[in-house]
């Protein structure tokens, strides 16, 4: 199944989110069903990670944006614990600090951007101004509305040098959610994520959703796809988003670049390098290979 075609949110259409049955998992039954595609998927994603790295060319930036316990930390760390981290960087949004409100809305999300041959994932991201900034009316609408255009072509921008771009929502239920919270309370390895919000911001619920639909709607693109997640089932979650980007890098062309030395040199100079060694050992030198 192609979960891209299945979850991408056509660019304009009036997305309703509560069409969509969070609970959903494509016909798979449990973690153990899944766990094998999963595995393949997260291997692709590193062998193609390889040769974004090796190549320099291009870059790849990966949105997650969800409501609270939905998960973004879940695929962080299930989907890109194996890659190189040489190449690979994850950047969260938390609130702007005086310096970042003190520019424009974008400015701290591109600096955060992917260089050439580097794949970043952004847990929450930009996209926090046209949502939270809305719900809470931290701004008139005349200026949360107008950031949409301005997202477009920022995101355009990276496209046209290089980056590709993936963005998930994770669609958790309200009930899924409680439950997560209970989890939090319940176990003490994960009380230090209790946040006094968690339960103010359940009120708003209603408003995210209609944030997020807009948001949705009117940012998502060919180039810049927004992807809808089932994410009840931590399992499926993962399952989907490793598809989706393993397929996305899968596309980019990725492979290694050309040498850039002069091999039969460089190979005369090993064996010159090597014939010394063996001298300074006392042993006889080996033949050269004649291959």
């Amino acid at each position: 199944m192609d979960y891209r075609k299945q979850f991408f949110v056509s660019p304009g259409e009036k997305l309703k989110l509560a069409a969509i049955d969070p609970a959903h998992t494509a016909g798979h039954s449990s973690s153990e069903d899944a766990l094998p595609e999963i595995q393949k998927h997260v291997a692709r994603m590193a062998e193609s990670q390889a040769l974004l790295y090796a190549d320099g060319q291009q870059s790849l930036l990966v949105v997650l944006q969800a409501l609270d316990a939905a998960g973004k930390d879940g695929v962080v760390r299930h989907l890109f614990t194996g890659m190189n981290p040489q190449g690979t960087s994850v950047f969260g949004f938390k609130q702007p600090s005086a310096e970042e409100a003190a520019h424009d809305f974008l400015w701290r999300a591109h600096q955060r951007t992917p260089a050439k041959g580097e794949i970043v994932v952004f847990n929450r991201s930009h996209y926090e101004d046209v949502l939270v900034v809305r719900v809470h009316q931290l701004v008139a609408k005349s200026v949360w509305s107008g950031r949409y255009e301005l997202i477009r072509d920022f995101e355009k921008m990276l496209v046209a040098n290089g980056t590709r771009i993936v963005k998930f929502f994770l669609h958790i239920s309200p009930e899924e959610q409680l439950l997560r919270f209970k989890q939090r309370l319940d176990d003490p390895a994960r009380n230090w994520k209790i946040s006094e919000g968690d339960y103010s911001e359940r009120e708003f619920w209603s408003a995210y959703v209609e944030a997020y639909e807009e948001a949705l709607s009117k940012t998502s693109s060919k180039d810049a796809p927004w992807y809808v997640i089932p994410a009840n089932h931590k399992w499926f979650r993962n399952l989907a988003i490793s598809q989706i980007i393993a397929d996305t890098m899968g596309e980019m062309g990725l492979k290694l670049p050309p040498t850039r030395v002069d091999l039969k040199e460089i190979t005369a100079k090993y064996h010159a390098a090597e014939a010394a060694q063996e001298k300074r050992a006392g042993k006889a030198p080996k033949p050269p290979s004649k291959k």
